[in-house]
């Protein structure tokens, strides 16, 4: 990789943590070209992007944003997945890790804050937001349901 190739990946990546909310960071030795390649269409579907990274450089694109403190974790095969929300890329990362020992997630950030393997195996079990949607209407709608079927229920014990 020339010069002008490391600069150009060294604004890549520090566009993409500049609009990043969440990082999370792991390790993916051992992974075959399929697996790499199923992990990142699982979180890509998720709504979040997934990235293999050069360690020098994605610690030089660290630097004056708001996930410097990951900076540590960039040793080894390392890779990022990255989302605007903070579920997502939590989630998709913390499932497949569940079906495969060999991505290993090592931390994350969101935000401003550093989160642990803790936090981020406790983020992946959030709901997101399309299921807490459904769950809201599905609360909404069961009062009016159950004032039908009982509306129903005696007109029927009525004729």
């Amino acid at each position: 990789m020339n010069r002008e190739e490391k600069t150009q990946l060294l604004a890549e990546l520090n566009e993409l943590f500049n609009n990043s909310e969440t990082i999370v960071v792991a390790h993916y030795k051992g992974l075959t070209v399929s697996e790499v390649s199923e992990l990142r269409n699982n979180i890509r579907k998720a709504g979040a992007g997934f990235r293999v990274t050069k360690n020098r450089i994605t610690r030089l694109a660290l630097k004056g944003t708001k996930f410097e403190a990951l900076a540590d974790l960039f040793v080894g095969p390392t890779a990022i997945a990255f989302a605007n929300d903070p579920i997502s890329a939590c989630k998709a990362c913390v499932e497949f890790a569940k079906t495969n020992e060999k991505l290993l997630v090592l931390g994350g950030a969101m935000g401003t804050g550093v989160l642990s393997v803790a936090d981020i195996n406790r983020l992946a079990t959030i709901p997101s937001m399309d299921e807490l949607r459904a769950k809201i209407i599905g609360l909404l709608q069961a009062p009016g349901a159950q004032l039908a079927r009982v509306t129903k229920a005696y007109s029927e014990k009525a004729e």
